[in-house]
């Protein structure tokens, strides 16, 4: 015990000792012995900090992007007080995943900055560019945008649990006013514009239809719209304007368009199609909602993986035999459930379901595509294994209805989950230690 008394009685010593150079040195007036004051803490949050470098640097880049945006600034102090607001929670939810372990890879955050830059329709090195011209630091960004993937790893799961939508509360959604709006049939549509004086009926008008019509024969064949239009501006041409009118439901499309858009299929085109402003070409690049019909396939597979014990070889002359047995007479289903090893469909006989298009990769897709009803596939790769496939229906199969309540479900999870997300932040914030030094 006498050598703990000794211990803190010489650290308080010590420690008054340095108090009082420090001071002598903060007082002192030659500029050599001068303390810099480098950085300060803005806030303990539990078992970390929010230091004021962080904190001024976020506000930089915050103001950065309101600048850019052309909107005013709100009062210094107010912003100070709402960032670092959300600094602390923010770093309440980077301790969770700290203590979980959870962690996004360079790979995955390189992944996420090419998204971002794609959104902005730049590239990553324009990107990086771009924010160095509005003052932003583009590692800071990026560290920025990993606590944030960070952040929604931890938010998933502390809240999609508590998120239920039962089919009731899709029904009644869809049954509302509000559930009819949301769901009611969009399409995202582009066009061009070749304007014409109606009244003097300018004499070059047919010979400036015909620019319209060749770039009607364009896009037809297989060339986007919009692609067409960035063409003819590199190569100085003028006269044709246009662009991405964006998604615009029934009753938000120009009544000029109204009477061609809703019976267009993604990627055909309508036009020229007069107005008062000139000749316009119109494309629908895409649509969701209303009818859509989609070819449907049902199909079984055997699927064999080689492995250290079967080669390429034997895995692909394993099929040849099951194929063989299958057309002397062998049941297809028992043969799956006997040597499939896509172990999720070979108890239902390799049932794969009604698919849409897209569901499988390219080389099984583009196989079961191939064949007709009943028949069996000579064995092929895929990145899974070898497999064999037998079609066995063909259907034709309107999805309006399941999209729209796939559609209603999104949208009131999206609701449901920001209103817990709400409440589990104020409840994390109200648990916390959280002592504000500096705003």
């Amino acid at each position: 015990m006498k050598n703990v008394i000794i211990f803190k009685a010489r650290f308080q010593y010590y420690g008054r000792l340095c108090l009082t150079l420090l001071a002598l040195l903060m007082g002192s007036s030659n500029p050599t012995l001068a303390l810099e004051l480098l950085d300060q803490v803005a806030a303990i949050v539990d078992d970390d900090v929010v230091m004021d470098s962080e904190l001024e640097e976020r506000i930089s880049q915050i103001k950065a992007q309101i600048r850019s945006q052309g909107r005013p600034l709100p009062p210094d102090s107010e912003m100070r007080q709402q960032i670092l607001n959300q600094m602390i929670v923010e770093n309440l939810q980077l301790q969770m995943a700290r203590r979980a372990g959870v962690r996004i890879s360079d790979a995955q955050l390189n992944e996420a900055m090419t998204r971002v830059a794609a959104q902005n329709n730049l590239g990553l090195d324009e990107f990086r560019e771009m924010l160095k011209q509005q003052g932003i630091s583009y590692t800071a960004t990026r560290e920025q945008i990993r606590n944030e993937m960070i952040i929604q790893q931890v938010q998933a799961g502390n809240i999609n649990n508590r998120v239920e939508i039962t089919q009731q509360e899709v029904d009644n959604f869809l049954q509302s006013t509000e559930g009819k709006a949301r769901t009611a049939p969009q399409y995202r549509i582009s066009h061009l514009l070749l304007s014409i004086d109606t009244v003097s009926m300018q004499s070059d008008e047919a010979a400036r239809l015909g620019e319209l019509e060749r770039a009607r024969g364009q896009i037809e064949s297989g060339t986007p719209l919009l692609e067409w239009l960035a063409q003819y501006r590199k190569n100085g041409g003028r006269e044709i304007q246009g662009g991405d009118l964006g998604w615009r439901k029934d009753s938000e499309l120009p009544a000029v368009f109204a009477e061609f858009v809703p019976s267009l299929q993604p990627g055909q085109v309508a036009g020229p199609i007069r107005s008062a402003a000139g000749m316009h070409l119109v494309q629908l690049v895409d649509r969701r909602g209303g009818a859509e019909i989609i070819d449907q396939t049902l199909a079984r597979h055997i699927l064999v993986k080689p492995s250290e014990i079967r080669t390429e070889e034997q895995s692909e002359q394993l099929l040849q035999d099951l194929r063989r047995r299958a057309l002397a007479g062998d049941d297809f289903a028992d043969l799956a459930r006997q040597y499939s090893e896509d172990y999720g469909s070979a108890q239902e006989g390799g049932e794969l379901g009604w698919s849409r298009p897209g569901q499988f990769v390219p080389e099984f897709e583009k196989t079961m595509n191939s064949l007709d009803i009943g028949q069996i596939s000579q064995p092929f790769r895929s990145q899974f294994g070898w497999h064999i496939l037998q079609v066995e229906q063909r259907r034709k199969y309107d999805i309006s209805e399941e999209n729209s309540r796939e559609q209603a479900r999104r949208y009131l999870y999206q609701r449901k989950f920001q209103d817990e997300l709400d409440a589990w932040l104020q409840k994390i914030r109200d648990e916390a230690y959280v002592d504000i030094k500096n705003v």
